[in-house]
Formats: structure tokens, C-alpha cells, sequence
């Protein structure tokens, strides 16, 4: 388990080198000067990082205390709908003794925040807050420091709260804001500063509402495709019929002479920008483009193509990794009284965003300003500074709140697009990706193959244990149940598609399989699926959500009545804990409908219960769609499930009963949510569904048409 991305599903995009300076940093905090000999620093104008997660020691390179005491708190992360903000506001606030409302934060701004390497991985909890809440906690010390020194007291006989620092002997009393101003001081930061308990939390660790609500609901809150500027033009890009097509030739004589039409010819690369956005669709419909297109395998016969293709030799980025061996799989196959070989396929998935890609692009004096929503900013600023031949400082990328990404928008297509024509108009130009372009061209969640065979004692613990993955991708493919003879390992393959990051990357395939191979080891020897997973575990978190979401669940083993099953299911990837149960009813027809979900989730400590529900929530609602019926559908490199008609996600019809239970852990330090509660659906309905049937489903998506009843 690791808090860093699987290098095996980030979509292609340049490689980046980073440099670390050691050295001195002055910054001013408000009126206060911290002067702090700090390790290796980085600079938020050039994106150059420190040590560890790169981000820097110096207070002011992450918080400022205006003369009213407001904060504004600086941080590369971006706010994707999974309230980071709150929950960030919260852990500065916890530390700084200050108010939550006078915390106001600056995100994903190149020019403006620390060098982040980007939203994702379910880092921002575990990572970013820790770091913020010791810089929170060192500028506290420092404004105790100030008011020690000007009234000549005890630094001891001080409390800090509600943004003051009060002495109660003298009844004394100054708020931040007064404190900083006009004062110096010489501050070392170090790891080691006071941080408050989360069994002491006043702030962090409540339900508290999310800090700009009113402008989201009132619709006042700005996304990058409500964005506009003075002079800004529209723009529309043409796009090839298939994957990998190359442009051959361009007639583009019906845009000539059209007056504040600009059309950009670049390679394979063809954009207008207009007046309007539809002016600029009309003249990208009636531009005549000749293309060459090479043979492409289709969805049907793709799990045999990704067994047999390896990747390219210059794929770098999916080498397959040394194969985990522990034991002897020999010895321990003919230890077991049954042995179980099995296949499961996974469907490649699209990200279906609420919000396409988006960019606004503008040049002034030779500098490039971006308006994008993206995961990483300073990693499409590092795409837009090579696409251009440009220095990063000559680059700035901002990124509105977007509206969700599910790994979806690390790169910056989108923006370079945007850019090029922003040049060639000399001018703003805004260009929104179509729904039909976001599934067409936008990558997907890799699809892949995975062959488990297995070996039990009748009494169900596990002797044997061989796991095989083509493609889908590394993350948690160890199991974390106790085998003692296992092989492991990921084949990387040649993708027909454009495949990067999910949301849970590939731990949402491998749990499938793993999970859902269980049960039939658990049938096979005749053990209940709960006992089974219980007997194999040495993992105590793990052991206390299954028993958790058991216990919610009221689960009694196996089918409960004719058409109706249950199924359970558990994981750990990242930090954090799920296990989900579920009840599913299936028709004579074969019509799935999921009646019941009951998770149990631990993520350590939580900052935030309410907004911790809405994410297992979501990741519930959302892995019911790959679960079901989510499939990319392509014939010889063209998608035709483009258009939410033709791509089905799930809809309020098919939302279960949700019955969560949340596992603080205080004692924990606290991990991230925003993936893991989605590993355990797939497998939980699919158990379920075989509970009701008797029909073993090994492919997700599980009943995209319905259960085929008389098969098994």
C-alpha cells in the first residue's frame, strides 16, 4: 500500500526533472517577517521542489495573515468536488487558533501556490493537511513569540484562540492581525512543533458546512466553462475518426474569407477559433479532411489482443515490475483439498465528467495564462511550456473548482488546444471539449485480463495463491490475505486505446478478481464467505470493517430467498479500509437491480464526518455503474458508446439503500477516501447476483443486458 500514484495507469505525458535549492528564505507573513533557514526549499514562481512531496518549509510559501486577521492559505492542490477546501480550511484553522471563517484558501495557481504534483492518489488528506497544519502551528508559535516579547511576559502564561493571543493576568488581548504588523522575527521551521491530538480536535474532526456553499447552490460559483474575457473568442477543434488516425490532407477553402475566422493547421493538429462557439463548430463541419487510419482491434476480441501485445519498447511507463513471490506454489497446490483456475475481464470504463474539458487561453506579452480544469497544474504548465518552447515562469495555469475528474484530467489537452489558437487569433480564446469529444478522445480507465488460480484446505484457509494481470495495472494486486505460497505480478500490454488513472486506479479490477474469487473458493469448500475472508486475515483493520459492515448488514450467509442474494466483499488500498455487503434481486428475465449496499469504511482519523459520507456515497453510487453496465465500446479504434445515450452511468432508479458506517480511528493518523470505497462494489454485487442465481459473472461489466439465466 502507497500514497503514490501507480506509475503503471498515469496517461502518458512529458517527463518532468526537478531541481532543490538549500539555502535561506526571508518571506513576510502579514507584517511578520519569518526569516527560516529551512531545508531544501521551493520556489512557487518556478515550480522547483524540496525534499519529500516537494513542498517547501517556509510559512509564507503557504499562509498569510492580513492586518484585519483574515488567512489566506496557499496550496497546489484543486478542488474537484471532493471539498478539500473545507476539510484544508479545517486543519489550518485547528492549528492556528483561528476562526474557520477567517480561513479563506488560493488553489491550483502556478504563479500564486507552492509546486504540487498534483490532485490524486487520495494524498491531499494524509499529506497536504499535515503539512499545512504545521505550518499553521509554527506561525502560531510565532505570534506567541511576538506577544511574549512586546508585553514582557512568560511565553507560558499565554492562551491563543479565536485568532488572539490573550494574557490573563494583565487581561491583555491582540488578535493576528495586530500582532504581525510591522514586526520581525527569526524563525527556524521544524518538524517537531506542538500539533493538537485528533482526540483534541476542536474544529477538525466536525461536521462542519462547506465553506462556499451558498455560491455553488446559488449557482455564483465559476467553473473554467463560465469563464470569459474581454475580447475572448470561441474556439472548436477537428477531430480524427479514430484512434491513432493521421491527418493525409485539409481542405479548408468554405473558411476562407470568412471574416474573424482563424483556422490553425499544425500536423495532424486542426482548430478554429471564432466569435462564437457556434460559428466555430459550423466552420470546423466545413472543413474537408482527408485521414489514414490503422487496423485496430474492436471491443469483442480486445482481453485476447492485451494478452498477446506487449507494450511498445519505449512505453517506459509500463515496465512490468518484479513478480512478488513468497513460498512455493507447488508445494502449496498440493497442500490444498481444492484448487480453483479462473478468468476475469474488465471492460475499459470512461470517466463520463460532469464537467467536459475546459480551457481559457490568453497571451499578453509573450506569457501564456491558462484557465483549466486539471489535476495536476503544475504539470500541464510543464505541457504548455515544452508545446511552445516556453520557460515555465512564462506560464501560468489557474484551475477554477472543476466539476470532478476521477483521474480523468491529468493531462492538458484541452489547454494546449486552447493556446494554439489563442495565438493564432491574438486574442482570448475559450474551447469547451462536447460530451461526444470527451468520450471519444479524452483516455479511459484501462480494460484488462486476470487469470487466479488458487489452492484451500477444506476447512478454507489458503495454501496457494497465483494472481496474473495483463494491463489493468498494479495497484493493490497483492492480496491482504495470508497465503503462504503465492506469485503475483503485472503484465503491461499494448492498449488499443489512450488508458490512464481511474478513481482507484487498478485496485478496482484486482479487487474484483480477488474477491470474487473467494467466493468461489469459499462455495467450493463449503465455508461462508465472511468466515473464509476472517480464518485467511491477520489484519486487524481489515478483520473490523468486514465485521462492521456484517454487523450493519445483519448478514446470515448465503441466499435468503429465491431471486434474492447476498454478497460481501473487502479491501484496503491507500491508507484506508472498506468492506461492503450487498442484497440484490434478479427477475426472470435476468434484470439486476441492487436493493441494499452496506459499507464499513476507516480512513484513520476523520477531519470531517458529513463530507466523508458524501465521498463513500459517491464511490458507492459510482462503482455501481462499472459494476453493471459501464463499458467503452470501440470498433477498430472508433468509440461509438460517444453520447450518454449510448454510454450508460447510473441513474436515480438505480441507486440502492445506503448504509454506511464510518470507523473513526483517532489513534490513526488520517488517510485519504476518495478512491477506496469503491473497490468493493463490483465484486460485493457480483457475489450477490451468483447468490441469487447460481450464475457465476466474471466480466465487468457483470449485466449490462441482464443476468443469462441457465448458464453458470
Amino acid at each position: 500500500m502507497t500514497d503514490e500514484p501507480d506509475r503503471h495507469e498515469l496517461a502518458a505525458g512529458p517527463a518532468y526533472r526537478f531541481d532543490v535549492d538549500r539555502r535561506e528564505f526571508i518571506a513576510t507573513l502579514g507584517g511578520l517577517v519569518v526569516v527560516l533557514a529551512a531545508g531544501p526549499a521551493g520556489s512557487q514562481e518556478s515550480g522547483r521542489r524540496g525534499d519529500g512531496d516537494g513542498m517547501p518549509d517556509d510559512v509564507a510559501s503557504w499562509l498569510h495573515v492580513a492586518e484585519d486577521g483574515s488567512v489566506t492559505v496557499y496550496t497546489g492542490k484543486v478542488e474537484v468536488g471532493q471539498d478539500i477546501r473545507t476539510s484544508l480550511a479545517q486543519s489550518v484553522a485547528e492549528e492556528l487558533r483561528a476562526p474557520l471563517a477567517s480561513i479563506s484558501l488560493v488553489m491550483g495557481d502556478t504563479d500564486r501556490t507552492p509546486f504540487d504534483m498534483g490532485t490524486f492518489g487520495s494524498r491531499t488528506t494524509p499529506i497536504m493537511a499535515p503539512h499545512l497544519r504545521r505550518m499553521a502551528a509554527t506561525a502560531r508559535e510565532a505570534l506567541v513569540d511576538l506577544a511574549a516579547d512586546g508585553w514582557s511576559v512568560e511565553r507560558g502564561s499565554l492562551s491563543v484562540a479565536d485568532g488572539r493571543v490573550g494574557h490573563d493576568a494583565s487581561g491583555r488581548s491582540a488578535g493576528f492581525g495586530e500582532l504581525a504588523r510591522g514586526r520581525k522575527l527569526v524563525r527556524r521551521a521544524v518538524d517537531d512543533v506542538r500539533l493538537r491530538a485528533a482526540k483534541d480536535w476542536k474544529v477538525a474532526g466536525d461536521s462542519v458546512p462547506k465553506v462556499n456553499a451558498r455560491e455553488v447552490v446559488t449557482g455564483r460559483h465559476r467553473y473554467t466553462s463560465d469563464l470569459s474575457r474581454p475580447g475572448m473568442y470561441h474556439g472548436r477543434m477537428l477531430r480524427p475518426p479514430a484512434t491513432g488516425a493521421k491527418l493525409v490532407s485539409l481542405d479548408a477553402a468554405a473558411a476562407r474569407g470568412l471574416p474573424d475566422v482563424f483556422v490553425v493547421h499544425d500536423g495532424d493538429l486542426v482548430g478554429v477559433a471564432a466569435p462564437t462557439a457556434l460559428q466555430a463548430a459550423r466552420v470546423v463541419q466545413s472543413l474537408r479532411a482527408e485521414w489514414k487510419t490503422e487496423p485496430a482491434p474492436s471491443d469483442g476480441g480486445v482481453f485476447e489482443y492485451l494478452r498477446k501485445t506487449p507494450p511498445d519498447p519505449g512505453e517506459g511507463r509500463r515496465r512490468p515490475g518484479a513478480p512478488h513471490r513468497a513460498g512455493s506454489l507447488e508445494d502449496g497446490l498440493a497442500a490444498a483439498s481444492s484448487r480453483l483456475a479462473a478468468t476475469y475481464t474488465v471492460a475499459y470504463v470512461a470517466h463520463a465528467p460532469l464537467e467536459p474539458r475546459a480551457a481559457l487561453a490568453e497571451w499578453t506579452d509573450g506569457k501564456l495564462t491558462v484557465w483549466t480544469g486539471t489535476q495536476r497544474p503544475f504539470g500541464v504548465r510543464a505541457e504548455l511550456a515544452e508545446a511552445f518552447r516556453l520557460a515555465e515562469d512564462q506560464v501560468r495555469v489557474i484551475v477554477p473548482d472543476t466539476g470532478s475528474c476521477y483521474g480523468g484530467k491529468h493531462t492538458g489537452e484541452a489547454a494546449i488546444e486552447a493556446a494554439r489558437l489563442a495565438r493564432a487569433a491574438r486574442r482570448p480564446v475559450k474551447l469547451v471539449w462536447t460530451r461526444e469529444e470527451e468520450f471519444s478522445f479524452a483516455y479511459s480507465r484501462p480494460g484488462g485480463v486476470i487469470d487466479v488460480l488458487s489452492g484451500a484446505r477444506q476447512d478454507g484457509t489458503l495454501t496457494a495463491w497465483e494472481f496474473h494481470n495483463w494491463n489493468c495495472g498494479a495497484a493493490a494486486i497483492r492480496t491482504p490475505y495470508e497465503v503462504p505460497n503465492q506469485v503475483v505480478e503485472f503484465h503491461p500490454a499494448r492498449s488499443p486505446l489512450r488508458q490512464g488513472s481511474y478513481r482507484g486506479l487498478a485496485a478496482t479490477a484486482n479487487h474484483f478478481a480477488r474477491e470474487v474469487h473467494l467466493d468461489e473458493v469459499a462455495r467450493s469448500v463449503g465455508v461462508d464467505p465472511l468466515e473464509l475472508r476472517r480464518r485467511n486475515l491477520k489484519d486487524a483493520r481489515l478483520r473490523a470493517v468486514l465485521d462492521a459492515a456484517a454487523e450493519r448488514f445483519a448478514w446470515s450467509g448465503w441466499r435468503s430467498a429465491e431471486g434474492r442474494g447476498h454478497g460481501i466483499a473487502a479491501g484496503v488500498e491507500k491508507g484506508s479500509y472498506v468492506a461492503t455487503a450487498a442484497e440484490v434481486a434478479v427477475d426472470r428475465r435476468g434484470a439486476v437491480k441492487v436493493l441494499r449496499l452496506a459499507a464499513a469504511f476507516e480512513c484513520g482519523a476523520i477531519v470531517n464526518p458529513d463530507h466523508l459520507l458524501n465521498q463513500v456515497e459517491g464511490n458507492l453510487v459510482m462503482g455501481l455503474g462499472g459494476a453493471l453496465f459501464e463499458a467503452v465500446r470501440f470498433e477498430h479504434g472508433r468509440i461509438t458508446s460517444d453520447r450518454f445515450s449510448r454510454y450508460r452511468v447510473p441513474r436515480f432508479s438505480d441507486a440502492p439503500v445506503l448504509d454506511v458506517v464510518l470507523l473513526d480511528r483517532k489513534d490513526l493518523p488520517s488517510a485519504g477516501a476518495g478512491e477506496t470505497p469503491i473497490v468493493a462494489v463490483a465484486p460485493a454485487v457480483a457475489n450477490a447476483i451468483f447468490d441469487a442465481t447460481g450464475v457465476r459473472l466474471r466480466s465487468l461489466p457483470l449485466a449490462p443486458q441482464g443476468v443469462p439465466l441457465g448458464t453458470s
